[in-house]
C-alpha cells in the first residue's frame, strides 16, 4: 500500500502533484495515516504554496466531464419533453369505456 509520505516524497522529487496522486492523497487521509503521513501532508502544502510544487488542475480533468454532463442534461431534458408530450397526446385521446380497468363491475 502506498502511503502518503511516499507520494508527497515523489512530488517534491519532480516539482509536481497529478490529480491522480492528489486523489489517492485523499483517499488514504480518509482511511488511516500516521503522524509522519500528517507531517509530510503539512510539508507538501506549503511547498505548494511556495510554489515549489506545481499541483495539476482539476480543472483540465473536468473540462472534459463537464461537457459529458453537458450533453447528458440536454438529453435528459429531451426524453423529459418527449415523455410530457405522449402524455399530452394520451390525456387529449377520446376515452372509451371499454379500455377502462374495472374493479369487478
Amino acid at each position: 500500500m502506498v502511503l502518503i509520505k511516499e507520494i508527497v516524497q515523489q512530488a517534491l522529487n519532480t516539482g509536481y502533484l497529478s490529480v491522480a496522486a492528489q486523489n489517492q492523497m485523499q483517499v488514504l487521509l480518509q482511511a488511516s495515516y500516521d503522524s509522519d503521513d500528517l507531517d509530510a501532508f503539512i510539508i507538501l502544502q506549503r511547498a505548494v504554496v511556495a510554489g515549489d510544487v506545481k499541483q495539476e488542475s482539476r480543472t483540465q480533468k473536468l473540462s472534459s466531464h463537464s461537457k459529458d454532463t453537458a450533453s447528458n442534461i440536454k438529453l435528459a431534458y429531451q426524453i423529459a419533453a418527449e415523455i410530457a408530450f405522449a402524455a399530452a397526446v394520451a390525456l387529449t385521446m377520446p376515452q372509451n369505456k371499454q379500455d377502462q380497468p374495472s374493479l369487478g363491475t
